[in-house]
């Protein structure tokens, strides 16, 4: 494994919807290098000790490898065993879709800039471009209708295959790779070919509202984005005030979670965790803006990592939450290869926000509730903040 070896990741609804969030956050680099508990079941007495996220990973493992020497299905069987074991977030992903989650964590991805959904009689409807992508640059435009990749029709396929086969997952397709569409706009139907390209995912945008207030998006913490908040901090309007935007974040990243924070706190604790026991934390580092008003916002939407960043700011004072309550993702995963390259996420334990709340299965109640016209909502506090 790589350094990314500690995950707070939703569990998959189904393989269709674990590809529509983001999807992982990592918290330590040494976790699956010696920081977690061997395979040893006993303790050095020879006693029976309480079983370890180790010894479940153990157990998956082997039933992968059982189901695969009986020539059976080793994802199917590590599906099963975690299922045996109450994991709520673990999760089984095959080695496709997981190398997916790891492109996606490094804010780049191979293909040609399509957003795609499935209409109610199957058929896939192009719901938006990429500017500057090979789709936008052969014209193709929102309401196309997608008939065939490579000659493959997709009506009534799940988006995720559609994505896969635009981005030549199954032949693992580099950049520049042709791939052939054809389409239909109202009555026009065409056939083109498009070459893939490295696109980036764009986690973070950010925009000035007319009032002066930055309003910084996060759609979920990938690679860098933990950087680009703080440069949109230091590039904002002096004095103004500033939203967050966390609604929708499924999580990401928790690396760039604790740098986003930083980027309002001077040092101190984000966050702390437990890892079969052993209690662990992540602090912000020093020198962040804490001066300049600030509003975060929220929902239902909000996961795992944004909860993480989110809880640090309303603890510490920092900002006031608008919004509705989070998801209430607050557990850790690490993964671990099985036998056929397919990768297990257990849960090795939970986070809490500075002030010790445990946001697993609670989330966290926003300071304002505010489920309709929430940015209005946010200028409204931000303005009262700028007066005090």
């Amino acid at each position: 494994m790589s350094g990314r070896d500690l995950f707070c990741q939703p569990r998959r609804f189904g393989r269709g919807a674990a590809l529509t969030l983001v999807f992982a956050s990592v918290l330590v680099a040494g976790a699956a290098t010696g920081a977690l508990p061997g395979p040893d079941r006993k303790s050095p007495a020879g006693e029976a000790r309480p079983a370890t996220s180790a010894d479940h990973h153990e157990d998956v493992a082997e039933a992968a490898a059982e189901a695969m020497a009986a020539g059976q299905s080793p994802v199917e069987a590590a599906e099963r065993a975690v299922s045996r074991s109450g994991d709520r977030w673990g999760a089984v992903y095959s080695e496709g879709e997981y190398e997916e989650f790891e492109e996606a964590l490094d804010g780049e991805y191979t293909g040609v800039g399509l957003w795609a959904r499935r209409e109610r009689d199957g058929r896939i409807e192009v719901t938006k471009v990429r500017a500057g992508s090979p789709a936008a640059a052969a014209g193709i435009r929102a309401g196309d209708r997608l008939r065939s990749v490579d000659g493959e029709k997709v009506d009534g396929r799940p988006v995720t295959e559609v994505v896969a086969l635009l981005r030549g997952d199954a032949t693992d397709a580099p950049a520049g790779t042709p791939v052939k569409l054809a389409l239909e706009r109202g009555t026009r139907a065409w056939d083109l070919t498009l070459r893939r390209a490295r696109l980036s995912t764009d986690s973070v945008t950010v925009r000035e509202l007319a009032d002066g207030i930055t309003v910084i998006r996060i759609a979920s913490f990938t690679k860098g984005s933990g950087d680009t908040v703080r440069t949109a901090v230091r590039q904002a309007p002096p004095d103004a005030g500033i939203v967050l935007d966390l609604r929708g974040n499924s999580g990401g990243l928790v690396t760039e979670a604790v740098t986003a924070a930083s980027a309002f706190l001077d040092g101190g604790l984000v966050a702390t965790y437990d890892v079969d026991g052993e209690q662990l934390a992540l602090h912000a580092e020093p020198g962040g803006d804490t001066a300049r008003p600030l509003v975060a916002l929220v929902d239902g939407g909000t996961m795992s990592a944004a909860e993480l960043l989110t809880g640090a700011l309303q603890d510490r004072g920092r900002a006031v939450v608008v919004g509705t309550r989070t998801f209430g993702k607050g557990s850790v995963q690490m993964p671990s290869r099985l036998p056929d390259g397919s990768v297990a996420e257990l849960t090795v334990g939970h986070y809490r926000t500075p002030s010790g709340r445990t946001v697993d299965g609670t989330g966290i109640t926003p300071d304002l509730e505010a489920d309709q016209q929430v940015l209005e909502r946010a200028e409204t506090v931000l303005s009262g903040l700028g007066e005090s």
